[in-house]
């Protein structure tokens, strides 16, 4: 025996599939709004990367990547310009320290913008990906009833077969079918014997038990005939 279990869509998902998508729009939506913001601010600076810079030489500081090649380049310059000394390391009265100073904000400003550029990157990613989850949620959840076959328990205690429906199979009407002959049952009976074609002898028959002999039939037990010369008769 099979129980026939119907699963029915769960309720709220479609909610909550919209509401993922709606956050991913908005996440996405930030992202860009920062990442243009940043962009813009970091470009009226009129910044231009060094023509020393190991990337990005004379090009003008707009994004991630030109920043970093940038504040490599004043990081080089400061510790040229302090013989390999940090600003923590000059003395006090060291002309070249203040110099050293200006060059560690420069640097800090420009990767603080890297860190910006890298926020809003992973943001509109989580924004694409929320929005994926969301419209899988919807579809999961908009789609119809389903019915299993599931198994029951038996008198046994043992888990039955599910019945599985499944669609009636045309038989192939290409050729036509010979029906197979029925097989052959060893026969217990023997079969008569043949006549001969020979000769046929008849019966015998048996013997006549009449106390009356034939008169043509000779004595079983014949008299012995008289030796010669003798003149006597048999005894009897």
């Amino acid at each position: 025996m099979s129980s026939t279990v119907t699963v029915h869509p769960t309720k709220g998902v479609r909610g909550i599939g919209l509401i993922t998508v709606i956050a991913g729009i908005v996440m996405i939506v930030l992202g860009v709004g920062v990442w243009v913001v940043v962009s813009q601010t970091l470009s009226a600076e009129e910044i231009t990367v060094s023509d020393d810079a190991n990337m990005f030489a004379g090009q003008h500081v707009a994004g991630p990547f030109t920043a970093y090649a940038q504040a490599e380049v004043i990081d080089k310059h400061a510790t040229e310009m302090a013989d390999g000394k940090t600003y923590a390391q000059l003395d006090q009265e060291d002309p070249v320290r203040d110099s050293v100073m200006d060059a560690s904000f420069l640097r800090a400003s420009l990767f603080t913008s890297v860190v910006a550029f890298g926020v809003c990157a992973l943001v509109i990613g989580l924004g694409i990906v929320f929005i994926l989850l969301g419209s899988a949620l919807r579809k999961l959840a908009g789609g119809p009833q389903v019915v299993i076959d599931a198994p029951s328990l038996t008198s046994e205690g043992g888990l039955s077969h599910a019945t599985h429906r499944a669609d009636p199979v045309e038989p192939d009407r290409s050729a036509p079918t010979t029906p197979a002959p029925p097989p052959e049952r060893p026969s217990t009976r023997t079969a008569p014997e043949a006549p001969s074609t020979g000769t046929s002898t008849p019966p015998s028959t048996p013997p006549s038990t009449s106390p009356s002999a034939s008169p043509s039939t000779p004595p079983e037990n014949p008299p012995a005939a008289p030796p010669a010369g003798g003149s006597g008769s048999p005894s009897a």
